[in-house]
Protein backbone atom coordinates (compact mmCIF):
# COMPACT_ATOMS: atom_id res chain seq x y z
CA UNK A 1 0.00 0.00 0.00
CA UNK A 2 1.59 3.35 -1.02
CA UNK A 3 1.53 6.11 1.69
CA UNK A 4 1.94 9.62 0.98
CA UNK A 5 5.08 11.97 2.54
CA UNK A 6 4.20 15.86 3.27
CA UNK A 7 6.32 18.30 3.76
CA UNK A 8 8.71 18.27 6.76
CA UNK A 9 7.93 22.19 7.17
CA UNK A 10 5.18 24.48 5.28
CA UNK A 11 5.60 25.35 1.77
CA UNK A 12 5.46 28.97 0.37
CA UNK A 13 2.49 29.63 -1.63
CA UNK A 14 5.28 30.39 -4.10
CA UNK A 15 6.64 27.53 -4.34
CA UNK A 16 3.46 25.45 -4.49
CA UNK A 17 2.14 27.94 -7.31
CA UNK A 18 5.44 28.49 -9.14
CA UNK A 19 5.17 25.75 -11.98
CA UNK A 20 1.53 26.83 -12.90
CA UNK A 21 2.33 30.01 -13.07
CA UNK A 22 5.68 29.09 -15.27
CA UNK A 23 2.87 27.16 -17.94
CA UNK A 24 0.20 29.86 -17.42
CA UNK A 25 2.89 32.24 -18.87
CA UNK A 26 4.25 30.12 -21.73
CA UNK A 27 0.21 29.22 -22.98
CA UNK A 28 -0.60 32.79 -22.87
CA UNK A 29 2.74 33.43 -25.82
CA UNK A 30 1.24 30.28 -27.42
CA UNK A 31 -2.27 31.31 -27.42
CA UNK A 32 -1.31 34.54 -28.82
CA UNK A 33 1.40 33.25 -31.58
CA UNK A 34 -1.30 30.54 -32.43
CA UNK A 35 -4.82 33.63 -32.52
CA UNK A 36 -2.13 36.05 -34.09
CA UNK A 37 -2.90 34.70 -37.50
CA UNK A 38 -6.39 34.79 -37.13
CA UNK A 39 -6.48 38.61 -35.72
CA UNK A 40 -4.16 39.55 -38.64
CA UNK A 41 -6.14 38.12 -41.88
CA UNK A 42 -8.64 40.73 -42.43
CA UNK A 43 -6.08 42.92 -42.74
CA UNK A 44 -3.86 40.37 -45.02
CA UNK A 45 -6.65 39.48 -47.57
CA UNK A 46 -6.89 41.21 -50.75
CA UNK A 47 -4.30 44.07 -49.07
CA UNK A 48 -0.66 45.22 -49.37
CA UNK A 49 1.89 43.65 -49.80
CA UNK A 50 0.79 40.75 -50.60
CA UNK A 51 -2.97 41.10 -51.76
CA UNK A 52 -3.43 37.01 -50.91
CA UNK A 53 -6.71 35.36 -51.47
CA UNK A 54 -9.12 33.88 -48.95
CA UNK A 55 -8.62 30.69 -50.47
CA UNK A 56 -4.60 31.06 -49.98
CA UNK A 57 -5.47 32.45 -46.08
CA UNK A 58 -6.87 29.29 -45.45
CA UNK A 59 -4.28 27.59 -46.81
CA UNK A 60 -1.28 29.32 -44.93
CA UNK A 61 -3.93 28.59 -41.47
CA UNK A 62 -3.99 24.91 -41.92
CA UNK A 63 0.04 24.92 -42.53
CA UNK A 64 0.56 26.40 -39.27
CA UNK A 65 -1.87 23.60 -37.66
CA UNK A 66 0.13 20.97 -39.89
CA UNK A 67 3.03 21.58 -37.51
CA UNK A 68 1.48 21.64 -34.59
CA UNK A 69 -0.13 18.28 -35.48
CA UNK A 70 3.83 17.18 -35.68
CA UNK A 71 4.73 19.07 -32.80
CA UNK A 72 1.98 17.36 -30.52
CA UNK A 73 2.84 13.88 -32.06
CA UNK A 74 6.51 14.55 -31.54
CA UNK A 75 6.68 16.47 -28.45
CA UNK A 76 3.83 14.45 -26.84
CA UNK A 77 6.09 11.69 -27.30
CA UNK A 78 9.25 12.81 -26.25
CA UNK A 79 8.42 14.45 -23.19
CA UNK A 80 7.83 11.05 -21.43
CA UNK A 81 11.13 9.75 -22.96
CA UNK A 82 13.42 13.22 -22.58
CA UNK A 83 11.57 14.54 -19.86
CA UNK A 84 8.99 17.37 -19.39
CA UNK A 85 11.58 20.51 -19.33
CA UNK A 86 13.77 19.61 -22.31
CA UNK A 87 10.55 19.94 -24.48
CA UNK A 88 9.33 22.95 -22.67
CA UNK A 89 11.87 25.05 -23.28
CA UNK A 90 12.71 23.81 -26.42
CA UNK A 91 9.09 24.54 -28.15
CA UNK A 92 9.05 28.16 -25.96
CA UNK A 93 12.40 28.94 -27.82
CA UNK A 94 11.12 27.66 -31.32
CA UNK A 95 7.97 29.25 -31.66
CA UNK A 96 8.83 32.97 -30.27
CA UNK A 97 12.06 32.77 -32.76
CA UNK A 98 9.36 31.88 -35.73
CA UNK A 99 7.44 34.71 -34.58
CA UNK A 100 10.42 36.87 -35.26
CA UNK A 101 10.14 35.22 -38.85
CA UNK A 102 6.62 35.78 -39.50
CA UNK A 103 7.50 39.44 -38.59
CA UNK A 104 10.24 39.90 -41.25
CA UNK A 105 8.78 37.59 -43.76
CA UNK A 106 9.67 39.18 -47.56
CA UNK A 107 6.91 36.78 -49.06
CA UNK A 108 4.02 34.99 -48.87
CA UNK A 109 5.58 31.82 -49.52
CA UNK A 110 8.82 32.47 -46.20
CA UNK A 111 5.57 33.79 -44.00
CA UNK A 112 3.71 30.83 -44.79
CA UNK A 113 6.98 28.81 -43.80
CA UNK A 114 7.34 30.28 -40.65
CA UNK A 115 3.87 30.21 -39.66
CA UNK A 116 4.68 26.05 -40.18
CA UNK A 117 7.43 26.48 -37.86
CA UNK A 118 5.30 28.40 -35.47
CA UNK A 119 3.14 25.72 -35.08
CA UNK A 120 5.01 23.09 -34.38
CA UNK A 121 6.44 24.92 -31.49
CA UNK A 122 2.87 25.58 -30.31
CA UNK A 123 1.73 22.25 -30.77
CA UNK A 124 5.03 20.71 -28.96
CA UNK A 125 4.15 23.06 -25.68
CA UNK A 126 0.64 22.70 -25.00
CA UNK A 127 0.85 18.75 -23.86
CA UNK A 128 4.13 19.03 -22.13
CA UNK A 129 2.79 22.54 -20.29
CA UNK A 130 -0.76 20.83 -19.31
CA UNK A 131 0.88 17.65 -18.34
CA UNK A 132 3.59 19.57 -15.78
CA UNK A 133 0.71 21.76 -14.54
CA UNK A 134 -1.74 18.67 -13.80
CA UNK A 135 1.17 16.90 -12.15
CA UNK A 136 2.27 20.14 -9.95
CA UNK A 137 -1.38 21.01 -8.55
CA UNK A 138 -2.25 20.50 -5.60
CA UNK A 139 -4.62 16.87 -6.01
CA UNK A 140 -7.59 18.49 -3.96
CA UNK A 141 -7.73 21.68 -6.53
CA UNK A 142 -6.33 20.17 -10.07
CA UNK A 143 -9.45 20.66 -12.21
CA UNK A 144 -9.62 24.38 -10.73
CA UNK A 145 -5.83 24.98 -11.01
CA UNK A 146 -5.54 23.23 -14.45
CA UNK A 147 -8.44 24.97 -15.52
CA UNK A 148 -6.56 28.69 -14.66
CA UNK A 149 -3.58 27.56 -16.28
CA UNK A 150 -5.54 26.57 -19.17
CA UNK A 151 -7.04 30.26 -19.72
CA UNK A 152 -3.60 30.89 -21.03
CA UNK A 153 -4.50 30.48 -25.19
CA UNK A 154 -7.53 32.29 -24.82
CA UNK A 155 -6.01 35.17 -22.89
CA UNK A 156 -3.25 35.01 -25.30
CA UNK A 157 -5.78 35.28 -27.79
CA UNK A 158 -7.72 38.48 -26.51
CA UNK A 159 -4.15 40.08 -26.61
CA UNK A 160 -3.50 39.00 -30.11
CA UNK A 161 -6.89 40.79 -30.53
CA UNK A 162 -6.40 43.90 -29.04
CA UNK A 163 -3.02 44.08 -31.08
CA UNK A 164 -4.50 43.39 -34.14
CA UNK A 165 -7.44 45.95 -33.58
CA UNK A 166 -4.67 48.58 -33.12
CA UNK A 167 -2.27 47.90 -35.37
CA UNK A 168 -3.76 45.73 -38.44
CA UNK A 169 -6.37 48.57 -39.71
CA UNK A 170 -2.93 50.94 -40.05
CA UNK A 171 -1.39 48.23 -42.14
CA UNK A 172 1.43 47.19 -39.71
CA UNK A 173 0.30 43.92 -38.98
CA UNK A 174 3.79 42.75 -38.90
CA UNK A 175 4.08 44.14 -35.20
CA UNK A 176 1.40 42.06 -34.35
CA UNK A 177 4.21 39.46 -34.70
CA UNK A 178 7.01 41.35 -33.25
CA UNK A 179 5.17 41.21 -29.93
CA UNK A 180 4.82 37.30 -30.11
CA UNK A 181 8.37 36.69 -29.65
CA UNK A 182 8.36 38.81 -26.24
CA UNK A 183 8.65 35.03 -24.49
CA UNK A 184 12.24 35.02 -25.57
CA UNK A 185 12.95 37.71 -22.95
CA UNK A 186 9.59 36.66 -20.25
CA UNK A 187 8.97 33.18 -20.50
CA UNK A 188 12.19 31.49 -21.45
CA UNK A 189 14.48 33.12 -18.65
CA UNK A 190 11.44 32.69 -15.93
CA UNK A 191 11.67 28.90 -16.97
CA UNK A 192 15.60 28.21 -17.05
CA UNK A 193 15.83 29.57 -13.58
CA UNK A 194 12.86 28.19 -11.80
CA UNK A 195 11.16 25.30 -13.92
CA UNK A 196 12.15 21.99 -11.98
CA UNK A 197 11.52 18.44 -13.50
CA UNK A 198 8.49 16.61 -13.54
CA UNK A 199 8.91 14.10 -10.36
CA UNK A 200 6.55 11.57 -12.58
CA UNK A 201 9.44 11.16 -14.91
CA UNK A 202 12.08 11.25 -12.65
CA UNK A 203 10.71 8.60 -11.00
CA UNK A 204 10.39 6.43 -14.28
CA UNK A 205 13.89 6.59 -14.52
CA UNK A 206 14.61 5.46 -11.39
CA UNK A 207 16.02 9.07 -10.10
CA UNK A 208 13.66 8.51 -6.94
CA UNK A 209 15.50 10.71 -4.41
CA UNK A 210 15.64 13.98 -6.89
CA UNK A 211 12.17 13.27 -7.52
CA UNK A 212 11.25 13.29 -3.71
CA UNK A 213 13.66 16.52 -2.95
CA UNK A 214 10.92 18.34 -5.77
CA UNK A 215 8.20 17.07 -4.82
CA UNK A 216 8.58 18.40 -1.61
CA UNK A 217 9.84 21.71 -2.22
CA UNK A 218 6.72 21.61 -4.14
CA UNK A 219 4.24 20.46 -1.56
CA UNK A 220 3.15 17.37 -3.87
CA UNK A 221 2.60 13.83 -2.14
CA UNK A 222 5.32 11.34 -2.03
CA UNK A 223 4.27 7.60 -3.20
CA UNK A 224 6.23 5.16 -1.18
CA UNK A 225 6.36 1.54 -1.44
CA UNK A 226 6.35 1.60 -5.38
CA UNK A 227 7.39 -1.02 -7.83
CA UNK A 228 10.94 -0.47 -7.79
CA UNK A 229 10.94 -1.49 -11.40
CA UNK A 230 9.07 1.42 -12.74
CA UNK A 231 11.54 2.23 -15.32
CA UNK A 232 11.38 -0.81 -16.82
CA UNK A 233 7.76 0.31 -17.62
CA UNK A 234 8.39 2.58 -20.81
CA UNK A 235 10.81 -0.28 -22.53
CA UNK A 236 9.20 0.54 -26.18
CA UNK A 237 7.32 3.00 -27.26
CA UNK A 238 5.55 5.50 -24.81
CA UNK A 239 2.52 5.10 -27.47
CA UNK A 240 1.86 1.25 -26.33
CA UNK A 241 0.44 2.50 -22.98
CA UNK A 242 -2.32 4.34 -24.88
CA UNK A 243 -3.59 0.98 -25.49
CA UNK A 244 -3.14 -1.11 -22.36
CA UNK A 245 -6.19 -2.53 -21.39
CA UNK A 246 -9.09 -0.96 -20.45
CA UNK A 247 -8.02 2.22 -22.40
CA UNK A 248 -7.65 1.17 -26.38
CA UNK A 249 -11.07 1.98 -27.06
CA UNK A 250 -11.61 5.46 -24.98
CA UNK A 251 -8.24 6.44 -26.37
CA UNK A 252 -9.60 6.30 -30.10
CA UNK A 253 -12.80 8.47 -29.04
CA UNK A 254 -10.72 10.72 -26.96
CA UNK A 255 -8.85 10.64 -30.47
CA UNK A 256 -12.24 11.81 -31.95
CA UNK A 257 -13.56 14.30 -30.04
CA UNK A 258 -10.26 16.27 -29.89
CA UNK A 259 -10.58 15.70 -33.75
CA UNK A 260 -14.04 17.53 -33.49
CA UNK A 261 -13.55 19.97 -31.50
CA UNK A 262 -10.49 21.55 -32.77
CA UNK A 263 -12.15 21.88 -35.73
CA UNK A 264 -15.14 23.83 -34.30
CA UNK A 265 -11.73 25.92 -31.98
CA UNK A 266 -9.78 26.64 -34.54
CA UNK A 267 -12.40 27.09 -37.95
CA UNK A 268 -13.76 29.25 -35.78
CA UNK A 269 -11.10 31.59 -34.63
CA UNK A 270 -9.82 31.69 -37.53
CA UNK A 271 -12.80 32.82 -39.85
CA UNK A 272 -15.00 34.37 -37.19
CA UNK A 273 -13.25 38.28 -37.84
CA UNK A 274 -13.55 37.61 -41.50
CA UNK A 275 -17.19 36.33 -41.57
CA UNK A 276 -18.54 38.98 -39.55
CA UNK A 277 -17.00 41.47 -41.70
CA UNK A 278 -18.48 40.17 -44.94
CA UNK A 279 -21.92 39.96 -43.12
CA UNK A 280 -21.18 44.09 -43.27
CA UNK A 281 -19.67 44.67 -39.95
CA UNK A 282 -16.48 46.85 -40.14
CA UNK A 283 -12.97 45.88 -40.04
CA UNK A 284 -12.88 47.19 -36.44
CA UNK A 285 -16.31 45.58 -34.91
CA UNK A 286 -15.01 42.29 -36.90
CA UNK A 287 -12.39 41.75 -34.44
CA UNK A 288 -13.64 43.46 -31.85
CA UNK A 289 -16.20 39.52 -31.73
CA UNK A 290 -12.60 37.20 -31.98
CA UNK A 291 -11.87 39.50 -28.50
CA UNK A 292 -15.14 39.12 -27.00
CA UNK A 293 -14.64 35.07 -28.53
CA UNK A 294 -11.71 34.94 -25.98
CA UNK A 295 -13.39 36.77 -23.16
CA UNK A 296 -16.01 33.88 -23.51
CA UNK A 297 -13.70 31.20 -23.61
CA UNK A 298 -11.74 32.86 -20.40
CA UNK A 299 -14.43 33.37 -18.35
CA UNK A 300 -16.80 30.03 -19.40
CA UNK A 301 -12.99 27.62 -18.63
CA UNK A 302 -12.74 29.71 -14.85
CA UNK A 303 -16.65 28.30 -14.42
CA UNK A 304 -16.34 25.71 -15.64
CA UNK A 305 -12.89 23.94 -14.04
CA UNK A 306 -14.68 25.00 -10.77
CA UNK A 307 -17.67 22.85 -11.58
CA UNK A 308 -15.56 19.99 -12.69
CA UNK A 309 -14.21 19.15 -9.61
CA UNK A 310 -17.44 18.50 -8.35
CA UNK A 311 -19.21 16.75 -11.50
CA UNK A 312 -15.93 16.16 -13.78
CA UNK A 313 -14.85 17.03 -16.64
CA UNK A 314 -16.49 15.19 -19.20
CA UNK A 315 -20.04 16.73 -18.53
CA UNK A 316 -18.35 20.20 -19.57
CA UNK A 317 -17.07 18.73 -22.16
CA UNK A 318 -20.56 17.71 -23.52
CA UNK A 319 -22.16 21.36 -22.04
CA UNK A 320 -19.66 23.18 -23.65
CA UNK A 321 -20.21 21.50 -27.19
CA UNK A 322 -24.28 21.61 -26.53
CA UNK A 323 -23.63 25.35 -26.09
CA UNK A 324 -21.28 25.93 -28.95
CA UNK A 325 -24.09 24.43 -31.53
CA UNK A 326 -26.55 26.33 -30.04
CA UNK A 327 -25.07 30.16 -29.59
CA UNK A 328 -23.71 29.30 -33.25
CA UNK A 329 -26.87 28.22 -35.22
CA UNK A 330 -28.54 31.62 -33.34
CA UNK A 331 -25.60 33.70 -34.88
CA UNK A 332 -27.19 32.98 -37.93
CA UNK A 333 -30.71 35.05 -36.94
CA UNK A 334 -29.11 37.78 -37.10
CA UNK A 335 -29.40 39.06 -33.44
CA UNK A 336 -29.68 42.28 -31.98
CA UNK A 337 -26.06 43.69 -30.86
CA UNK A 338 -25.76 43.24 -27.26
CA UNK A 339 -27.37 39.58 -27.97
CA UNK A 340 -25.41 38.83 -30.79
CA UNK A 341 -21.84 39.66 -28.01
CA UNK A 342 -23.19 37.04 -25.99
CA UNK A 343 -23.61 34.45 -28.37
CA UNK A 344 -20.16 34.84 -29.38
CA UNK A 345 -18.83 34.98 -25.88
CA UNK A 346 -21.18 31.51 -25.53
CA UNK A 347 -19.24 30.53 -28.79
CA UNK A 348 -15.72 31.03 -27.47
CA UNK A 349 -16.46 28.84 -24.39
CA UNK A 350 -18.37 26.28 -26.45
CA UNK A 351 -15.15 26.49 -28.51
CA UNK A 352 -11.87 27.09 -27.05
CA UNK A 353 -13.26 26.16 -23.69
CA UNK A 354 -14.72 22.99 -24.66
CA UNK A 355 -10.98 22.16 -25.65
CA UNK A 356 -9.59 23.33 -22.43
CA UNK A 357 -11.91 21.10 -20.36
CA UNK A 358 -11.36 18.01 -22.84
CA UNK A 359 -7.42 18.58 -21.80
CA UNK A 360 -8.36 18.45 -18.12
CA UNK A 361 -10.25 15.48 -18.75
CA UNK A 362 -7.30 13.19 -21.40
CA UNK A 363 -5.08 14.65 -18.23
CA UNK A 364 -7.01 12.80 -15.45
CA UNK A 365 -7.51 10.30 -17.52
CA UNK A 366 -4.29 8.56 -18.40
CA UNK A 367 -1.69 7.80 -15.58
CA UNK A 368 1.37 9.48 -15.26
CA UNK A 369 3.82 7.25 -16.86
CA UNK A 370 1.53 8.42 -20.21
CA UNK A 371 -0.27 11.43 -19.37
CA UNK A 372 2.03 13.53 -21.25
CA UNK A 373 1.96 10.82 -24.40
CA UNK A 374 -1.64 10.24 -24.08
CA UNK A 375 -2.26 14.81 -24.34
CA UNK A 376 0.19 14.90 -27.26
CA UNK A 377 -1.64 11.87 -29.14
CA UNK A 378 -5.09 12.75 -28.50
CA UNK A 379 -4.13 16.58 -29.38
CA UNK A 380 -1.85 15.24 -32.27
CA UNK A 381 -4.47 13.22 -34.24
CA UNK A 382 -7.06 15.93 -32.56
CA UNK A 383 -5.44 18.55 -34.98
CA UNK A 384 -6.74 16.79 -37.82
CA UNK A 385 -9.17 18.51 -37.32
CA UNK A 386 -7.73 21.59 -36.35
CA UNK A 387 -5.76 21.35 -39.78
CA UNK A 388 -9.08 21.29 -41.52
CA UNK A 389 -10.84 24.12 -40.13
CA UNK A 390 -9.55 26.94 -42.13
CA UNK A 391 -9.71 25.61 -45.05
CA UNK A 392 -13.21 24.17 -44.17
CA UNK A 393 -14.38 27.66 -43.23
CA UNK A 394 -12.35 29.30 -46.24
CA UNK A 395 -15.27 26.36 -48.39
CA UNK A 396 -17.54 28.70 -47.13
CA UNK A 397 -16.30 32.24 -46.91
CA UNK A 398 -14.91 31.58 -50.71
CA UNK A 399 -18.32 30.86 -51.94
CA UNK A 400 -19.49 33.65 -50.19
CA UNK A 401 -21.89 31.64 -48.29
CA UNK A 402 -24.22 33.97 -45.55
CA UNK A 403 -23.67 33.69 -41.67
CA UNK A 404 -26.61 31.45 -41.18
CA UNK A 405 -24.85 28.35 -43.57
CA UNK A 406 -21.13 29.74 -42.10
CA UNK A 407 -22.13 29.01 -38.58
CA UNK A 408 -24.12 25.94 -38.91
CA UNK A 409 -21.39 24.63 -40.44
CA UNK A 410 -19.55 24.93 -37.52
CA UNK A 411 -22.37 23.24 -35.46
CA UNK A 412 -22.43 19.76 -36.74
CA UNK A 413 -18.94 18.93 -36.11
CA UNK A 414 -19.68 19.87 -31.99
CA UNK A 415 -22.70 18.36 -31.55
CA UNK A 416 -21.09 15.09 -33.81
CA UNK A 417 -18.42 15.82 -30.81
CA UNK A 418 -20.88 15.57 -28.07
CA UNK A 419 -22.54 12.58 -29.14
CA UNK A 420 -19.02 10.24 -29.06
CA UNK A 421 -18.01 11.57 -25.43
CA UNK A 422 -21.51 10.93 -23.98
CA UNK A 423 -20.17 7.45 -24.71
CA UNK A 424 -16.76 7.80 -23.38
CA UNK A 425 -16.01 6.53 -19.58
CA UNK A 426 -15.29 9.35 -17.00
CA UNK A 427 -12.03 8.26 -15.98
CA UNK A 428 -9.12 5.36 -16.86
CA UNK A 429 -8.39 2.73 -14.06
CA UNK A 430 -6.54 3.68 -11.30
CA UNK A 431 -3.74 1.81 -9.50
CA UNK A 432 -3.65 1.10 -6.18
CA UNK A 433 -1.08 3.13 -5.57
CA UNK A 434 -2.01 5.90 -7.68
CA UNK A 435 -5.40 6.13 -5.57
CA UNK A 436 -3.69 5.55 -2.35
CA UNK A 437 -1.13 8.13 -2.47
CA UNK A 438 -3.85 10.94 -3.39
CA UNK A 439 -6.44 9.78 -0.72
CA UNK A 440 -3.54 9.68 2.14
CA UNK A 441 -2.60 13.39 0.34
CA UNK A 442 -6.00 14.74 0.73
CA UNK A 443 -6.25 13.11 3.90
CA UNK A 444 -3.61 14.38 5.35
CA UNK A 445 -4.60 18.38 4.67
Amino acid sequence: MARSVSPAQPVSRWAIMVVPVICWLALISDGYDLFSYGATLPGLIDADPWHITAAQGGLVGSLSLIGMLAGSLVAGTLTDILGRRRLFLFSVALFSVAMIGCAISPSFAVFGACRFITGFGVGGLLPTAVAMASEFADPRYRSRILGAVLTGPPVGGLLASIAAIYLVPGGDFRWVYAIGAAALIVVLPLAVVALPESPSFLRSRGRTAEADRIALAHGLPIPSGTAPAKAAGHAGSPVKLLFRPGYSGPTVGLWAVNLCSLLVSFGVSTWLPQIMRSAGYALGSALTFLLVYNVGAIVGTLLASTLAERIGAKYLVLIGFGSAAVALALLGTHPPMALLLILIAVTGFGGLGTQNMLNDHVAGFYPADARATGLGWALGVGRLGAIAGPTYGAFFVAAGASVVVSALSFAAPALIGAAIMSFLPRRGPVTPTEAAAEVDFIAAH
